[in-house]
């Protein structure tokens, strides 16, 4: 049977606090992992602390993570990005805090739900054997 690591989308609001979140946790708390969303990529993995040959991700809570990680948080994060991005992709990441503004596009959710669920049966890194479960 798989490991649960369960995380509660009632315990944070942003990106941040949600990489804060998932380190308590999975990692429990050891830091040094990059705290972003390739690092988190990373970690689904295994190792850094979670398990080796997969595991069971529990999101208690899931729809209010959905409304509190809205396209008003994808705007704060894209705006971050622009900020440190290089020359070369700042027109991409305008075109998209333009769609954030506007309540379009992807959402910081949809970014999370998106890097677990390659970990994932039918994921392009399916041999992770990461399971999402949303409550």
């Amino acid at each position: 049977m798989k490991q649960v690591i369960e995380i509660d989308g009632s315990s944070f609001s942003t990106l941040e606090e949600f990489f804060t979140h998932f380190e308590e946790r999975a990692l429990c708390g050891c830091g040094g992992w990059g705290r972003n969303l390739d690092a988190f990529n990373d970690v689904l993995r295994g190792g850094f602390g979670t398990p080796e040959g997969g595991f069971v991700l529990r999101w208690k809570h899931h729809l209010l993570s959905r409304r509190r990680l809205d396209h008003a948080e994808t705007a704060r994060q894209l705006r971050v990005r622009l900020e440190r991005c290089h020359p070369d992709n700042i027109e991409s990441v305008q075109a998209r805090l333009e769609l954030a503004q506007r309540g379009e596009g992807a959402t910081v959710f949809d970014w999370l739900l998106e890097i677990v669920e390659a970990h994932g049966t039918g994921g392009a890194e399916a041999e992770d054997g990461v399971e999402l479960r949303l409550e």
